[in-house]
Formats: C-alpha cells, structure tokens, sequence
C-alpha cells in the first residue's frame, strides 16, 4: 500500500495533533509485516486442525489422564480453558486482534475468497440478527453435546463452524471475510466486547478530506472484514491487522478512553440486534447455559417430572436417548442425557433467558423513561453500557472451566472467589459509570439522571445475582 504526502501548508494541522507515537507505530509495524502475519496465521491453522482432529482419534481418557500426559485432555484445556476465556479477555483489552492476527477461521474465509468464485454477497448473508442467532444456536447446542467435555462435539462445532467459513469464503467475496462480518456465530461478542477496548485505529475525516482535496490516489487496502475505512468511527467491526495503518495519511493505531465508544458513538445508530444480544443473549442465555449443570432446581424439576411421567406410565422420556450429536451419549463415561434431560436443559436455558432478559429490559425501559419522553434509540444506548458487566460473567462462566479442569489435575489456582467478586464488582461500578455518562448526553436534570441510574442498577441484578447463585451459592 502506497501513502500520500501532502504539501506542509495542508497537512500541518491535522498531523500537528497527530505526531506518531509508539502506538501508531505498532500500527505502521503491522502494516508493513502482512507476511510475517500470514505465516503465524497459518500456523495457529496447523495447530487448531491437530488439536481438533488428534483426539477424535484416541480413545477417552480415564480418570488418570492428566493435562499434561493426555493429548485430548490437552487440547480439551487448550479450547476451553485457555482460548476461548482469553480470547474473550483479550478482545476487550486490545480490539479484535485475534480475528485479524490469529483467528484460523479468519485465515481460511480468506484464502478461500481468494481462490473462490467471487459471487457479491447476497442480502440474506447481510441480515444483521444472524450473529445473535448463531450464538444462541451454538450456546444451546454445546449445552446439549456437552462441548466442554468430548472431543467429538468440539470438532463438530468448531470444525463446523470452520467448514462453513470456507464454504462462504469460496462462494462470496474476492479476499474477503464475508464469513466474519456476518455470519460468525461470536462476531456479535467480539463487537460488543471490542468497543470497550482502549486501542483502536484512528480515522482522521479532516486529513482524509485534505489527502483527497490534494488529488493523492493511494494504493486500495484489502480491508477482508469489509469495514467502510473512510466512515470508520468505532472498533466494532475493525479487525486491527493494520493493513490500513498510513492509509491518506489520515488512519493509525491510537489511544482512546475505554468509555468513548459506547458513550459517544454507540448511540449514534442504535443496533436492536446487539441490545437482544446484550440482554437476553449474554445477560441471559449464557447464564442459563453454565448454571444448568449446577442447578437444584433443575433437578428438583426432573425428579418431579419423572415421577408424574412414571404415574401416568409414560416411561419413554425417561428411557430413550439420541446419538452423541443430538444429546450427550457417552455410557463408558457414565454420561447420558435422555430425551427428559434434554428438554429440561433447553428449558431451563430459555427460561433463565427470558427471566434474565425480560427483567433487564424492564429495568432499562424505567431507566429510559427516567430521562424523559420514551425514545427507543436512547433504550438501545442504555443497554451498551452493560457490555462491561456482559463481557465480565462471559469472562468468569469460561474461565470456570479453567479451574475446574486445572483442579481436577489437582492444581488449585489460589483467590479465585476474591478475583470473581472483584471482577463483579469493577464491571459493574463501570457499567454504572457508563450509564452515569450516558445519561449525561440526554439531560442536564440530575434528579432525573440520578432515577435512570437507579433503574439502571436494577437492570445490573439479576445478571449479578446469577453469578453469586452459582459461584457462591451453590
């Protein structure tokens, strides 16, 4: 890619206040070393495939494989335990770095762009709820073949998942990521998790109108996640690998308060999508999702049913299971759902979804409403400002699968209670801070900012009081 110099007398201005730094720097760094980034790209590819199909192929480990003795048990760790936890972690520290550096599904979409048959991208791919969908989906699904556990559901799901990005890449797009802008079953979390990040890549619109006035033509950047660069205002959609870094001279790598998306960007267009992902998505079905398992309740329900089924001399339920791809079927381990289990799973789920959900959305409608007349972009602006909370039980329900296989080996991480409760409480004084800030932009009137910021707390409880149920509770 070729930059434009503009003449002192037009370009001082703009760069005066924009002399690089070490940030724009890296950013200039990642721009120049795109080979250097393909290469470790296609390694963390031949790792992920050995990690993925490598324990299909050996039996199940018994109870005296360890982490490190043990290649399933391994790579169970390496998905669960490690990725997917610090992927979350990650994305909200330094933007979606792992989508444009690492992520091999990312790599493959677009190598398979490249080579494939470059059809436009038809508007039913372009729906903007399929994100949200597709992380129900695979939440709900993974519950069912239990995907934490077997290596059989994890190749299905992620291997998946991965057949279905090539599959897009060859079909749509000329070295592009249409599988990443919109169908990736996460993209919708790295998005949400990705605008609370305190890097990003900076559009100058004044050094890029003054790069345009000059007459500069610039060579094109291939940006593969489809971001409109001149527009780019936030780091939702951004995959930060830099390939615009320079671009006009007008987009570098920057610092920014982690506040300022969602408080002064994200209500700009409001995104129905992303609140129901925020709300009954993140807030709600994932909450469902990792308590089930721990659930008195649930239990207390089963056995209910099952003696009501068992009066009424229906034992089928009870009895009949589905092959491992349906519901958890694994009678060497001990471990079979049956049809019974199976629908009070996903019962449970949706209905701590709904639960969750609808209370939350209770709580930001008052919020919304404490600040004057009813306006649903203001609602959708509201919910942004749970992300950080959002984004934190993500954070802890996947980092409990850390600890869980790492105490199974008998390594007992210490202060693991004390850091999930300072992890609750920091993400939820944020969100409050965000709210506090939100509510700043729609008046001036603090009786009424401080009555949206009470409902706001309300909407912030039942998510926390989940977490403490399951964490300390049960």
């Amino acid at each position: 890619m070729t930059t434009c110099t503009l003449p002192e007398r037009d370009r001082a201005p703009a760069l005066a206040a924009a002399q690089p730094d070490v940030w724009a720097h890296l950013g200039d760094w990642l721009q120049r070393h795109q080979r250097t980034i393909h290469k470790t790209q296609w390694t963390v590819v031949a790792i992920y495939l050995v990690l993925l199909i490598v324990p299909v192929l050996r039996p199940l480990p018994d109870n005296a494989a360890y982490i490190w003795t043990n290649v399933t048990r391994f790579a169970q760790f390496a998905f669960w335990g490690i990725w997917w936890p610090f992927v979350i972690l990650g994305t909200a520290l330094v933007g979606r770095m792992w989508c444009g550096l690492l992520c091999p599904e990312g790599a493959i979409t677009e190598y398979a762009s490249s080579v494939g048959r470059a059809r436009a991208t038809p508007r039913w791919i372009t729906w903007a709820g399929w994100p949200t969908v597709a992380f129900a989906i695979t939440t709900i699904y993974g519950q069912m073949v239990s995907v934490y556990q077997y290596p059989l559901p994890t190749l299905l799901i992620l291997g998946g998942s991965t057949v279905a990005a090539a599959a897009v890449g060859y079909l749509y797009g000329r070295n592009k990521r249409v599988w990443c802008r919109y169908l990736c079953p996460v993209s919708g979390v790295f998005a949400l998790l990705a605008k609370l990040a305190p890097l990003h890549f900076h559009v100058d619109p004044e050094q890029w109108r003054q790069s345009q006035s000059a007459g500069c033509r610039p060579g094109p950047v291939n940006c593969a996640p489809l971001v409109p660069l001149k527009n780019m205002r936030g780091a939702s959609a951004c995959h930060m690998c830099g390939r615009c870094s320079g671009f006009r001279g007008a987009i570098r790598l920057a610092r920014r308060s982690p506040n300022n998306e969602i408080v002064h960007v994200a209500g700009q267009t409001p995104k129905p999508w992303e609140t129901i992902l925020i709300v009954f998505g993140l807030m709600g079905l994932v909450v469902g999702a990792f308590q089930w398992s721990s659930s008195p309740f649930l239990i207390s329900i089963k056995q209910w049913a099952a003696q009501n089924l068992i009066s009424a001399n229906v034992t089928w339920p009870l009895d009949t299971t589905a092959p491992w791809w349906v519901l958890t079927n694994y009678p060497l381990k001990n471990d079979v759902l049956t049809l019974l289990d199976g629908a009070l799973l996903i019962a449970y789920i949706f209905a701590g979804a709904l639960a969750c959900g609808g209370a939350i959305t209770l709580m930001l409608a008052l919020a919304t409403r404490s600040l004057g007349s009813w306006k649903a972009a203001r609602f959708h602006h509201m919910a942004q400002a749970l992300i950080p909370l959002a984004g934190a039980g993500v954070f802890l329900g996947l980092s409990a699968l850390t600890v869980t296989q790492l105490r199974s080996d008998g390594i007992m991480l210490p202060y693991v209670s004390e850091a999930r409760a300072s992890i609750l409480i920091l993400a939820t004084l944020w969100s409050a801070t965000l709210c506090w800030k939100i509510t700043g932009l729609y008046s001036d009137r603090t009786a009424r900012r401080i009555a949206a910021l009470a409902a706001f707390c309300g909407a912030m409880l039942p998510a926390n009081a989940a977490w403490f149920v399951l964490f300390w509770v049960w």
